[in-house]
């Protein structure tokens, strides 16, 4: 959900500005998604690289995540999503991290969309855990690393239970995947748009998913 701060910055605004707008479009996307029947949306929310941002942009960003946090309960349970996050979630606040707990809880025994939120997230991060863990199993004995799969890697990542993406939508027109679930879009379609996260709107999700549903998704074979 890249383009909030230069779509402030275009305005004459505070960064931040951007990001309480991006905010609503956030809302906006999931409960789009959760309607139409998506089975699961992730949202790259704070990286593990926007630590390096000023501690001030921080600060309200981890400010933010907390209102959120509270403020989408009634939109959750009344769209029946289950919420969920993946990343180094150790490294965010006390208080954010209490709240991210009552959130998951609360929203549990929901059975429609999986929304799961990426906070202090990075795909390297993610894949260099999976392999301390492996390590650590494979030195008290637990594991056998001549045995070791595509699957059973899969099951020492954040969410063993996540489903390789269908389609990752990239705003903010840069052509890159920054980090971003990067076992797990080996075959991932990608969708990219000039339009910033505070201006991207339910029509341009529609743009995406009929762009994604004219595609041929080989996985390496041939289709006669």
């Amino acid at each position: 959900m890249d383009g909030n701060g230069r779509w402030a910055k275009r305005r004459g605004w505070q960064r931040i500005r951007g990001h309480e707008k991006g905010a609503d479009v956030v809302r906006e996307t999931t409960e789009t998604c959760a309607q139409i029947g998506i089975e699961r949306l992730t949202l790259y929310a704070f990286s593990a690289e926007n630590w390096k941002r000023p501690e001030r942009e921080i600060a309200f960003l981890m400010r933010l995540l907390k209102k959120f946090l509270v403020a989408e309960r009634p939109t959750i349970t009344k769209n029946n999503i289950r919420f969920t996050a993946i990343g180094r979630l150790e490294l965010l606040p006390e208080d954010v991290k209490s709240d991210l707990r009552e959130t998951i809880a609360m929203s549990a025994s929901n059975t429609g969309m999986v929304l799961c939120l990426a906070l202090s997230y990075g795909g390297r991060a993610e894949i260099i855990d999976a392999v301390r863990r492996i390590a650590h199993d494979a030195s008290r004995g637990a594991l056998n690393p001549g045995t070791l799969t595509e699957d059973s890697f899969r099951a020492y990542l954040y969410d063993p239970g996540m489903p390789d993406p269908d389609l990752l939508i990239r705003t903010g027109g840069d052509v890159r995947v920054s980090n971003f679930l990067l076992w797990q879009i080996s075959y991932t379609e990608i969708w990219v748009t000039p339009v910033q996260w505070p201006e991207f709107t339910t029509e341009h999700l529609h743009v995406a998913f009929r762009d994604y549903a004219s595609r041929e998704r080989r996985f390496g074979d041939i289709r006669e």
